[in-house]
């Protein structure tokens, strides 16, 4: 198959230890993560081949994003190095119980949030490709970084790309003058899959849902119909996905979603997640698994694939899913008993 390409930013994330708040020791877990670059890793660990693209600073940091991408076979031809910039930063404060989890941004003037859109020569970049992925986060860092992910999608339609977009509504990002709608509904109209939550289909389109996800019962009636009016205001749209998350606690959440396809309208199975360890990534996983699965797969099967992808993601610390394509298929088979395998 054509190699799948993903745009945006890898950040330095410091996680502060198990559950610890910040500086409550003196530690914090240095790892990289963002957005595409989670789904990068994840298409790549399911036997795709991924490439990343983004912008990034000539040091050290940097120096180590790239490695640990390439260690999980992802391409990092295509990743401009600039003389300027910087490496973006998220800092993580896992919750507990009832206390949410805490992310606090550092990306202001980062390479990419900074890089033109004549940095990237994306003919070239695509010309190997039929798949281009981006979400919302990129949009959100900068107007710079919006305008080079509008003309990406642009070009990848004009050479036949498959588009897809994570609407990924990040209200901290939002700060640069324009709205979120202002700049996703043209992004939007340019795609084929859309994947979401409520939330950002509101906050990112404009859409309004009569939906809260604190009171557990999310009718598939009400997803539905939310569906339908995005494909009403964006007809050109193939697929919109809504995951649903039930906030339970902090550790508990309930984790399923719909998707109105070509075939009809689905429904998945609805996993409960008892002990999550690290839900951070959970939204690119499915995105990953979404895009994995619809290059070989029915639309019903390929959305029971992704909620099962993005369930074993919040068994695993780190952005990135290292599940593997056997323990999806496990999953799907209705083994989640987690014993041990001998």
């Amino acid at each position: 198959m054509k190699q799948i390409v993903t745009f945006g930013e890898i950040m330095l994330r410091l996680k502060s230890p198990h559950h610890e708040r910040f500086f409550q020791s003196p530690a914090l877990e240095a790892t990289f993560g963002g957005g595409e670059a989670n789904v990068a890793v994840s298409l790549a660990i399911l036997g795709n081949s991924s490439s990343f693209v983004t912008a990034l600073p000539n040091n050290a940091i940097a120096d180590g994003a790239l490695a640990e991408l390439r260690r999980h076979n992802v391409d990092v031809s295509s990743i401009v190095r600039t003389r300027g910039g910087r490496i973006g930063i998220y800092f993580l404060e896992t919750g507990a119980n009832q206390r949410p989890s805490n992310v606090v941004y550092d990306r202001e003037h980062s390479a990419i949030a900074t890089a033109s859109a004549n940095l990237f020569d994306w003919r070239s970049i695509f010309s190997h490709a039929d798949w281009f992925h981006v979400t919302g986060i990129t949009c959100a860092i900068s107007e710079a970084a919006a305008q080079s992910t509008h003309e990406a999608m642009e070009i990848a339609k004009v050479m036949g790309l498959t588009t897809s977009i994570d609407l990924n509504y990040r209200k901290k990002l939002w700060n640069y003058g324009k709205t979120a709608p202002e700049v996703m509904r043209p992004l939007t109209a340019l795609a084929d899959v859309v994947v979401a939550n409520e939330e950002d289909i509101q906050k990112c389109l404009g859409i309004e849902a009569d939906i809260d996800v604190t009171k557990g019962d999310l009718s598939d009636g009400v997803y539905e119909q939310l569906a339908r009016k995005v494909k009403s205001d964006f007809p050109n749209v193939g697929r919109i996905a809504i995951t649903l998350r039930e906030n339970l606690s902090a550790d508990r959440n309930l984790w399923r979603a719909v998707m109105l396809g070509k075939e009809g309208f689905h429904v998945s199975q609805r996993y409960a997640m008892d002990d999550i360890v690290d839900r951070v990534g959970g939204g690119d996983s499915f995105s990953a698994g979404l895009i994995h699965a619809l290059r070989t797969m029915d639309e019903a099967t390929a959305l029971r694939f992704a909620v099962a992808a993005s369930c074993l993601k919040h068994s695993i610390g780190g952005d990135f899913n290292l599940t593997t394509l056997d323990e999806i298929e496990a999953l799907m088979a209705g083994d989640g008993s987690g014993r041990v395998q001998r």
